[in-house]
């Protein structure tokens, strides 16, 4: 009796396990004028990174995001425009939107 909920309480675990975890990614709107802080949201890293883990945040948003891949040209657009914020860049003028 032992064995049997033993087997059924492994066979459970293994199903739990192999689910993937969802990633939360920022769920909110776009401010009229971008701040540190909204960029840091949007990227998922906090607002004094370091420039590694901005442009691995980056590149993980950009994946997801990506136009060619069926993203929004205008969500690609505000992600490298956070991107540049973060790095000290400021506002790139090159933003259609």
């Amino acid at each position: 009796m032992s064995g049997r909920y033993m087997i059924r309480a492994w066979q459970a675990y293994r199903i739990r396990a192999a689910m993937p975890r969802m990633r939360r990614f920022y769920p909110g709107g776009f401010q009229g004028e971008m701040n540190r802080r909204e960029t840091a949201l949007i990227l998922g890293v906090r607002e004094r990174a370091t420039m590694d883990k901005i442009k691995e945040a980056h590149k993980r948003v950009m994946v997801a995001n990506h136009p060619d891949a069926g993203g929004s040209h205008y969500v690609a657009s505000k992600i490298n425009e956070a991107k540049d914020i973060l790095m000290g860049k400021g506002k790139s003028g090159s933003s259609v939107f």
